[in-house]
């Protein structure tokens, strides 16, 4: 068993260091923090003894959260068909990497090794301590005091970030101690770097989203118990807990699927099964368009759906001409070397894409194959 002078020390330095960097501007806060991190992962990997995690099945749990995870940010984006969609903004590239991806990815990774190690000591107050660190580092990512400007701004961080960040990490703390730190690193990356990445938000109200992330821990830590504790002492054996998650995740999804597709909404879906438009969508991605009304405007650049030969195309216009009063849009695929036969018209089109979810569509395709 290390000092305890050592573990408090640890402990303590790395909560008021967090605290600290509350008062760093936006951006600066969220460095200050993953550096922080990272030297307080090292120091605290060389100087406690870490005991292992005797759970045979936390890869399992890791993959299962993954999952989850990437599941909720697919039914985030589902929500835009509802309350519709908004370009985010943040950045260049590689403002998006070193000011976003980069810290978040380092705040998290190591502050769920240093939960690990100071869970596996058996010390309640040392537990407390990390926790606390932990909920004031995943506050920081995404907000500081700078962003504190009114009351109501306060509350509204309270709502959508800290309650949720109490709830949370009271989860990771079970996670952690149960099955390591992997379920915990995968759950998170894919929950909060998906903004990041995509570059889109959907107009969900705050209230609703708050409310949502309040009750998400909760569930999340219902279904893995009830997983990997309550079912297994009912010597379910011959029922593989994973292969059941993996079939409600699923059957989630394609249900999700089957509401964009529909077109139903504002907003319709279309998954690209081919390479014509690789690098502005690729294969497996889903194109998110807003569903086209006659008379609207389509400009050339656009990347449009449209129906030719009782088929959907996703392709972008690249010229149109307007003869007698009639618009003739003509459209190529990106990755193609010629121009599309021919023209389409305002009735031949049936939306503009305004998304893409990468990957996502796979499982289709998958299915499509399967059936085929």
């Amino acid at each position: 068993m290390p000092n305890k002078k050592v573990l408090y020390s640890i402990s303590l330095v790395t909560l008021a260091a967090l605290l600290v960097s509350f008062f760093f501007g936006e951006g600066g806060s969220r460095i200050a923090a993953s550096v922080l991190m990272a030297i307080v992962c090292v120091v605290t990997i060389l100087l406690i003894k870490k005991r292992g995690i005797p759970n045979y099945v936390y890869p399992e749990v890791a993959m299962l959260m993954g999952v989850i995870a990437a599941v909720y940010a697919m039914l985030y984006y589902l929500t835009g068909l509802v309350f519709g969609f908004a370009k985010y903004n943040y950045g260049t590239v590689a403002d998006v990497i070193l000011k976003y991806i980069l810290p978040i990815a380092v705040i998290i990774i190591a502050s769920e090794l240093v939960r690990n190690v100071l869970l596996a000591q058996e010390d309640r107050f040392i537990g407390f301590l990390s926790y606390l660190s932990a909920v004031a580092a995943e506050v920081i990512i995404h907000y500081t005091l700078a962003d504190i400007f009114t009351f109501k701004r306060f509350m509204d961080i309270m709502a959508m970030v800290f309650l949720p960040a109490i709830l949370s990490n009271l989860l990771y703390h079970y996670l952690s101690k149960r099955y390591g730190f992997l379920p915990n690193i995968a759950y998170r990356l894919i929950f909060t770097l998906h903004p990041y990445i995509i570059q889109y938000e959907t107009g969900i109200p705050d209230s609703l989203l708050a409310f949502i992330n309040l009750l998400l821990p909760l569930a999340v830590y219902l279904f893995i118990d009830y997983l990997y504790e309550k079912k297994r002492k009912y010597a379910l054996a011959q029922h593989s807990p994973l292969g059941t998650a993996l079939t409600v995740i699923l059957v989630v999804m394609m249900t999700g699927l089957v509401m964009l597709v529909s077109n139903v909404f504002q907003y319709g879906a279309y998954v690209i099964a081919t390479e014509s438009m690789t690098g502005e969508l690729n294969k497996g991605d889903i194109a998110i368009y807003e569903r086209y009304d006659d008379g609207e405007v389509v400009e050339v650049g656009d990347v449009i759906v449209f129906k030719e030969q009782n088929k959907h195309v996703v392709h972008r216009v690249v010229d149109k001409s307007n003869i007698n009063g009639e618009i003739r849009y003509y459209t190529k695929g990106d990755a193609n070397s010629e121009m599309d036969i021919g023209y389409i018209l305002d009735g031949d089109i049936k939306g503009v894409v305004v998304l893409k979810l990468p990957y996502f569509g796979y499982p289709t395709l998958w299915l499509r194959d399967l059936f085929k």
